[in-house]
């Protein structure tokens, strides 16, 4: 059997890209998006249809010709869209980005989300097959907390230190991503040093998350993410879920060999783990001490912001040019 065949018996793997044929190939259970992967994805002429589309519609269905209304609501409409796409093909669900400016906005937040799956469910998509990511803000996290109330599922991502995770538990979000990659490229830059296997910041950071979450019982599950090497993605086999951009599932896909099972909720139970209470003003303490999770959310919020900006450039040209 094949690494990622092997991945599979232990952890649901999930596939994080825009490319529908990646999908097809590696046969994910899920899939996730974000607003870096729908621009790349957008600028791709075998997607030049549903960029046509989601503008047409936008321009039909609004109440002025203002271009700046128009091309928010082409936004969403063009995330669905690249949802309804990848839910054909996936028999699982599609994780949907809100917009990265509401990050610091609860109300906003919750907004956006009725927004996306109302659009989903006019395309007769139940709320059960998708998850709207949000950022593991404080805020995020409240309105993540209420959307749940509703029925309406969260992915909690960028999510970087164990308080945000343990805030997320405790608002019974559906499953966070915290980003494996982005904390090992953090703690390299800073000391220089070489990090390999169980020693990856990113990989100690899921575990003890992983291991908070089965000793305590919580129920929101873990979605490794943000990979940056293969040796990343073994060390977390038995996580709940793992979120794989291609090029690494091809690479698993590859090789062959048993993948032994290394995070395991029955071990995590027994293990020895120090309850942290995580309030409010706890969590801004806590986040504000913690030098890679402030840097890392700040910076993950700035490049998804930068991306839907360009985008929303790109979608203003082509709305003047029909």
């Amino acid at each position: 059997m094949s690494q990622l065949d092997e991945l599979k018996r232990h952890t649901l793997v999930v596939a994080d890209t825009g490319d529908f044929e990646s999908m097809r190939k590696y046969a994910p259970q899920d899939a996730t998006t974000n607003p870096s992967l729908i621009a790349a994805a957008a600028q791709m002429p075998d997607y030049a249809e549903l960029v046509t589309r989601a503008l047409h519609d936008a321009k039909a269905a609004a109440s002025t010709g203002a271009t700046s209304a128009i091309v928010e609501d082409a936004l969403d409409r063009l995330a669905v869209a690249f949802g309804l796409e990848i839910l054909g093909i996936v028999p699982g669900r599609v994780s949907t980005e809100v917009d990265a400016r509401l990050s610091f906005d609860v109300e906003k937040t919750i907004a956006k989300a009725h927004k996306l799956i109302a659009m989903y469910e006019a395309a007769k998509v139940p709320r059960e097959r998708v998850l709207i990511k949000v950022a593991s803000t404080w805020e995020g996290i409240r309105a993540a907390e209420q959307l749940e109330r509703e029925g309406i599922h969260c992915n909690l991502t960028l999510l970087f230190g164990i308080h945000q995770a343990i805030a997320c538990a405790e608002a019974k979000v559906t499953l966070i991503s915290p980003f494996v990659g982005r904390i090992l490229d953090f703690y390299t830059k800073k000391t220089g040093k070489t990090f390999v296997g169980a020693e990856d910041p990113g990989v100690v950071s899921v575990t003890r998350i992983y291991e908070y979450y089965k000793h305590f019982g919580y129920a929101t599950q873990v979605m490794g993410a943000s990979f940056r090497n293969v040796g990343e993605i073994l060390e977390l086999a038995g996580c709940d879920l793992l979120t794989i951009a291609p090029k690494l599932l091809g690479e698993l896909d590859a090789k062959t060999g048993e993948v032994p099972r290394k995070l395991d909720p029955e071990a995590a139970k027994s293990a020895k783990v120090e309850k942290i209470v995580v309030d409010e003003a706890s969590f801004r303490t806590l986040h504000a001490a913690d030098e890679m999770s402030s840097f890392k959310l700040q910076e993950g919020i700035d490049g998804f912001v930068k991306a839907l900006v360009d985008l929303e450039a790109k979608l203003t040209e082509r709305l003047a040019a029909t």
